[in-house]
């Protein structure tokens, strides 16, 4: 992630940063998920935003 909110690019769209609130709770709100559901398969899965997605569909 980069060290400036303001300066965002390709990297940070990529990616889920689990450590980021507002990042984990606009994945759970867009699949109607838990905050807790959605840090659990980043942690299972990577921080991809791709294979989060893919594996909340799969839920």
């Amino acid at each position: 992630m980069a060290d400036s909110k303001s300066k965002r690019g390709k990297a940070d769209r990529s990616r889920v940063s689990g450590s980021e609130p507002y990042e984990v709770y606009y994945v759970a709100r867009k699949y109607g998920v838990s905050a807790d559901t959605v840090r659990k398969v980043i942690k299972r899965v990577g921080n991809s935003r791709k294979k989060v997605y893919a594996a909340l569909d799969k839920m």
